[in-house]
């Protein structure tokens, strides 16, 4: 007589009514584990990366604008956000606000209703996204993807923006900016429906924020002059701390993509870590090229654009194309930082403070080309909606998805530009987007009353009657190496 198999409990189907018959533990624990990896990315992942790549009197000023772009990110998300981006149709390119916080909506089974696929003959081509887990996995998961967005943005206003007018920005912009282009190209709008490739924020994340972040730059205003000219980061270890935090922490930005554990998801989390590797490498060995020796900033600023670059196309592309995506975005972001950016008088007007338009906007642009090209069909399958996608390599079809990519490229850019914008003139309006003369000159202590270090006697806060003078300029002298010193 044959041995009765023996199932797990666990497996034993609906065990319990917190385990409905659709939910796919893997899928739902891989999801949260995704998001609280991103998560991190931000806090403290970002937060300690700008609090310590800054000028010493900007650490907690620097490292708070992050902290609470994140925390404000997260509430408008599930009040109204959510759902104007990934809820049901409004406009081709908007959902309908509607708060994501009921019990009934939260533990039902994930769907984003605006994604079915249609042929023109009115037939399903793919089904709409309906992931095996609650509601709340991918809202969450969403929500920190949103919050890092404003959180990058926010390296291009470090060290001069009036701290309330960022707590009026960030939801003015995740509201009427970061909603769109997240419905447009991943909701089940006109882009998505139309075929365009963003795998996992190319688009919506970082072209959109470098591009925001620079409209904002020229608004706001620069930082003050003293400040421009030498502005060295406080504490390049903690630099790299948080650097190590976002690289590992792309594992869950793109490898959540896909929103199921499977073998796009592997292929994405790969994909990403080798165009990171070759693009910091690559990034390095141009700064011992040039000037002599390697930074270590810009070797983080390598890493950070091969990670922007293979966001778009992580699970759509082989492994020799991340390659070469890193060896691009290892070196076109550099000549546009190191070169382009000191002759264009533009870019020299706009007080970008950590060159997010560079590592950003133009990372994300060249990677969502670079899948255009390099997207393989049978990876394409596994993740997007429209059948027989494919890059322009691969011929057929894919002739015309680099065209594609660079219509939907220009959207983001066009609609972040004027809706950016209108944001800092409204509130313009109301407060100053710069901070006073007064607390430009003196930084955190002025602005938060707290300072990053207490380096004085018993820990105080320094004070020139006790601890004589201090000149910011005569302490930290170092000859310059091209690198650090155009990035910050």
């Amino acid at each position: 007589m044959a041995a009765a198999s023996v199932i797990p409990v666990a497996y034993q189907g609906n065990t319990s009514a917190s385990v409905p018959d659709w939910l796919n533990k893997g899928d739902n624990a891989w999801q949260m584990i995704s998001a609280t990896l991103v998560g991190l990315q931000s806090v403290p992942g970002l937060v300690i990366l700008y609090g310590s790549i800054v000028k010493k009197k900007w650490a907690v000023n620097s490292a708070f604008m992050a902290l609470y772009a994140f925390a404000a990110v997260l509430l408008c998300w599930v009040t109204w956000a959510y759902n104007m981006s990934f809820g049901d149709k409004l406009l081709p390119f908007w959902g309908k606000a509607s708060p994501a916080l009921g019990q009934k909506f939260l533990i039902k089974q994930a769907i984003v209703p605006a994604t079915t696929q249609y042929y023109d003959n009115g037939e399903v081509e793919t089904a709409v996204v309906a992931p095996f887990y609650p509601m709340a996995s991918i809202v969450y998961f969403q929500s920190v993807f949103a919050a890092i967005t404003l959180i990058l943005l926010a390296g291009s206003l470090l060290g001069r923006m009036n701290i309330r007018a960022w707590m009026m920005f960030v939801p003015l912009w995740l509201t009427f900016s970061y909603t769109v282009g997240a419905f447009s190209l991943w909701g089940g709008g006109f882009l998505f429906h139309w075929g365009v490739m963003d795998f996992a924020g190319g688009f919506v994340i970082h072209l959109s924020s470098g591009i925001a972040g620079l409209t904002a730059a020229y608004w706001v205003g620069p930082r003050c002059s003293k400040d421009r000219e030498r502005f060295p980061p406080n504490n390049v270890l903690l630099v790299l701390a948080g650097a190590g935090l976002l690289w590992m922490g792309w594992s869950g930005f793109n490898g959540g993509a896909p929103y199921t554990a499977n073998l796009d998801s592997s292929m994405a989390v790969l994909n990403t870590h080798i165009c990171a590797a070759t693009s910091l490498l690559v990034w390095t060995s141009l700064d011992v090229i040039f000037f002599k020796k390697p930074s270590v900033i810009g070797a983080v600023q390598g890493m950070i654009t091969g990670l922007v670059c293979i966001t778009p196309g992580a699970g759509l592309v082989q492994g020799w194309a991340a390659i070469l995506m890193g060896i691009l975005s290892g070196s076109i972001p550099w000549f546009t930082m190191m070169v382009i950016h000191k002759r264009w008088t533009l870019l020299q007007k706009i007080d970008d403070t950590l060159g997010v338009f560079h590592t950003h906007a133009v990372a994300g642009l060249l990677g969502g080309a670079a899948t255009g090209l390099f997207a393989e069909p049978e990876l394409c399958a596994l993740f997007l909606p429209v059948t027989n996608s494919r890059g322009a390599f691969y011929g057929g079809s894919g002739s015309v998805q680099f065209l594609k990519q660079l219509v939907g490229a220009g959207f983001i850019i066009i609609w972040n530009i004027i809706v950016t914008s209108i944001i800092c003139l409204v509130i313009r309006l109301v407060i100053p987007l710069r901070m006073p003369e007064e607390e430009l000159l003196i930084g955190d202590d002025a602005v938060h009353g707290e300072e990053a270090y207490a380096l004085w006697g018993d820990g105080e806060m320094y004070d020139s009657t006790k601890h004589g003078w201090y000149s910011d300029e005569t302490i930290h002298k170092k000859s310059s190496n091209g690198a650090t010193d155009q990035m910050v």
